[in-house]
C-alpha cells in the first residue's frame, strides 16, 4: 500500500516555524547593510560654492545618484581648504562621508602651513582623481610685443640677459601661481620678482595693466583674455599640450620635465573598508568616463583623469614630494 504524499500536520508545522525563524533571522542580519544603502553619501568640498571644484563634485554626484544613490554636497571653506579636508579625515570611515583632495589641501598645504590638523599622508583612503586643470605662463600682449617675446626660450633669453628687470604677479605668497614662478625660475636658472596679490583675480588685473609681466594662471580663468588678444600665452605647463589650447606648446618642450597643474579627486577617511573604496571607486570612474561628463568638464577646461585608489595614491605621494621642496624654496609660511 502507497503512503499518502503530503506531510503529518505536526511535521508541516514544525518546518513551518523553522522556515519562519530562518527568515527572521535573515532580515535581521540584512538590514543594517540595507538601511547603510539607503542612506545619502556626504561629499565635503573644502571651498565655497559655484567654483570649478564644487561645479565638478556636483555634476559627478547627479552621476552616480544610479549606483550609489543620493549624495549630497557640503561646502566647508576656510583655511585653504584644511577645515573641510578635516572634517573628511575625522569622519567615520563607513563610506557615508567623502571629500574632496586638492592640490593646496593635500600636497601644499602640508608645508606652507605650521600646523595642520590632518596628515595629508595617512589619514585618508585615496578613491580616484577626478580631473586635472592646465596652469598657462600668459603675458601682457602689449608688453610681450614690445619685448619682442613670443616663445618660452625668448623669455628666458630676455631674463637672462636682463637680471631682475622682469617681475610676476602671483595670488599670494605659497598660492600655486607663486610655486609655479619659483619652479620656473628655478628650472630655467632664471630671477624674476614675486609680487604678491590678495587673490587671484587682483593678480590678473596686475597683469592686464602691465604692473606685472607674468604669471602663471589658471587656463579656466585665463583664456577669456587670451583669446580677446589682451594676454598672449606663452607655454602650458602641463607635460603635453592642452586640447582647450592646442597650439600653446608645453613648458616641457623647453625645460624638460616640467609639470605643475591643478588637480583634485576623491577621498574617504583612512580606515574606510576597501571593498567600500573599491565600490565608491568604480561608480566615480564610470562616471568621469562618461561622454556628458567630458562635456560639461570641458566648458571648465578641466580633463577628467580617473584612476585606481593606488595610482591616486602614488600620484598625490608624488605631489607632496614636488612641492615639499617647491614651498620650502620658496620662503612662503603660514603661522
Amino acid at each position: 500500500m502507497k503512503r499518502p504524499l503530503f506531510l503529518h500536520e505536526s511535521t508541516r508545522m514544525h518546518y513551518k516555524t523553522l522556515l519562519l525563524t530562518a527568515l527572521a533571522l535573515l532580515s535581521v542580519a540584512i538590514a543594517p547593510a540595507a538601511q547603510a544603502q539607503n542612506k545619502p553619501i556626504r561629499l565635503i568640498v573644502p571651498y565655497a560654492a559655484g567654483g570649478p571644484l564644487d561645479i565638478t563634485a556636483r555634476a559627478l554626484a547627479e552621476r552616480v545618484r544610479d549606483t550609489l544613490g543620493p549624495v549630497i554636497i557640503e561646502n566647508k571653506p576656510g583655511a585653504g581648504g584644511n577645515i573641510g579636508a578635516d572634517t573628511v579625515a575625522k569622519a567615520a570611515p563607513d563610506g557615508l562621508t567623502i571629500g574632496i583632495a586638492a592640490t593646496a589641501t593635500h600636497a601644499v598645504n602640508p608645508w606652507l602651513y605650521s600646523k595642520m590638523p590632518y596628515n595629508a599622508a595617512t589619514d585618508f583612503a585615496p578613491i580616484t582623481q577626478m580631473v586635472r586643470v592646465p596652469n598657462v605662463l600668459v603675458m601682457n600682449a602689449e608688453v610681450a610685443q614690445r619685448l619682442n617675446i613670443h616663445t618660452l626660450a625668448e623669455l628666458i633669453a630676455y631674463a637672462k640677459a636682463n637680471p631682475a628687470k622682469l617681475n610676476y604677479g602671483s595670488g599670494g605668497n605659497g598660492s600655486a601661481g607663486h610655486l609655479a614662478g619659483e619652479m620656473f625660475k628655478r628650472d630655467a636658472g632664471i630671477f624674476a620678482v614675486h609680487i604678491p596679490y590678495n587673490g587671484g583675480s587682483p593678480a590678473q588685473l596686475a597683469l592686464l595693466s602691465a604692473q606685472v609681466d607674468f604669471n602663471f594662471d589658471n587656463l579656466a580663468t585665463a583664456a577669456p583674455n587670451i583669446r580677446s588678444g589682451k594676454l598672449r600665452a606663452i607655454a602650458v605647463t602641463t607635460l603635453t599640450r592642452s586640447s582647450a589650447l592646442p597650439d600653446t606648446p608645453p613648458m616641457a618642450d623647453t625645460l624638460k620635465g616640467f609639470a605643475i597643474d591643478t588637480w583634485w579627486g576623491l577621498v574617504a577617511p583612512a580606515a574606510t573598508p576597501k571593498e567600500v573604496v573599491a565600490r565608491l571607486n568604480q561608480a566615480f570612474v564610470a562616471a568621469l568616463k562618461a561622454s556628458e561628463t567630458k562635456a560639461r568638464f570641458a566648458t571648465l577646461l578641466a580633463e577628467p583623469a580617473p584612476s585606481s585608489p593606488d595610482e591616486f595614491g602614488a600620484f598625490m605621494k608624488s605631489e607632496r614630494a614636488k612641492y615639499e621642496k617647491l614651498v620650502k624654496a620658496s620662503g612662503a609660511r603660514v603661522d
